[in-house]
């Protein structure tokens, strides 16, 4: 059976798409899992084995092009767990037998089958939402999955050429102070800074601050902020899976819940991670998908004193690890 998975938004909403995707491919080995992502997620799909095949949505074609690249793999039944009017109408034309998204916009008419799922209800995380759509395909199938998904050969390769590079002697605590996704809720530069210091003082971790390719200006005033501390800065021009591998040898990764707080726990490295006070922005809906266990949230919340008795449990949590 040739299924369709489509989940075209940004990094952390396609990882929280992995799980559902894995189980499909589980069900049946012989199934040819193929799924269509936007440009920035096309290395991540590639390097999961339970992927047979990517179809790039690129943003400059047409949506007769993406149609024909989707009538070109022969789908038998598709799975959209994020759906726009695009990806919808492409799968139309692509005359895919049987498509199956969840009831909401006016996208749902273009698919034969429609699943009520209310997310904003927040019942359960997205990723959750997620597998519970795919048994709209397959209703007895099991939604367990490994932890971590994504696994490499050579991480460990990876890791240590970093720490050869960088003269790192100790485990490492990474803080990425970036701030994206559908995150609302982050510490400020100030605050960070504090936090930083704080686990640089103790000594027993390695400090190393990575940020996206995209972030050149926070990098450099970062490098201001703590110059002459024991910090390493680590700029990601080396591609998503380098990143990756880098990552999952690391001893904890700190960030508010965005695309990288998502790639942490995908490959199995413990998280501490900031979220909105709000039930859209909550950890209920954008938990990791890894071991729950390896995971610590906390909801930031708006009012100052809160806040600031907060950043004191989150200081004493860092200083425990």
């Amino acid at each position: 059976m040739n299924i369709l998975v489509v989940r075209t938004d940004k990094l952390g909403d396609f990882i929280t798409a992995l799980p559902a995707i894995y189980v499909l491919k589980k069900r049946d080995e012989k199934n040819r899992v193929v799924v269509c992502v936007s440009p920035i997620n096309e290395a991540l799909a590639r390097s999961c084995d339970f992927i047979d095949e990517v179809i790039v949505d690129a943003p400059d074609s047409s949506v007769f092009e993406l149609a024909k690249k989707i009538r070109n793999e022969k789908i038998d039944a598709s799975l959209t767990l994020f759906s726009n009017t695009r990806v919808a109408f492409a799968q139309f034309l692509a005359r895919i037998p049987k498509t199956i998204a969840p009831a909401t916009k006016m996208a749902q008419i273009f698919y034969t089958s429609r699943v009520s799922q209310r997310r904003s209800e927040v019942k359960m995380a997205e990723f959750e939402y997620n597998l519970e759509l795919a048994r709209a395909l397959f209703p007895d199938l099991d939604l367990a999955y490994k932890k971590p998904l994504l696994e490499f050969l050579d991480a460990k390769n990876v890791y240590d050429v970093f720490r050869v590079n960088n003269e790192i002697e100790k485990e490492i605590v990474a803080f990425h102070v970036g701030f994206g996704g559908s995150s609302d809720a982050n510490w400020n530069l100030d605050e960070y800074e504090t936090l930083i210091r704080e686990v640089v003082k103790k000594a027993k971790h390695q400090v190393v601050l990575t940020f996206g390719p995209d972030e050149n200006e926070l990098y450099e005033e970062m490098q201001n902020r703590l110059r002459g501390e024991d910090v390493i800065f680590y700029l990601s021009l080396d591609g998503v899976m380098y990143f990756a591998k880098l990552i999952s040898n690391f001893k904890l990764f700190v960030s508010t819940s965005t695309g990288t707080y998502h790639l942490a726990s995908l490959v199995g490295c413990p998280t501490l991670t900031f979220f909105g006070d709000s039930l859209f922005a909550s950890s209920k809906r954008w938990k990791g998908i890894g071991d729950e266990k390896s995971q610590t949230h906390f909801m930031l919340p708006r009012d100052e004193e809160k806040r600031a008795k907060m950043f004191d449990e989150v200081k004493r949590t860092l200083l425990r690890v």
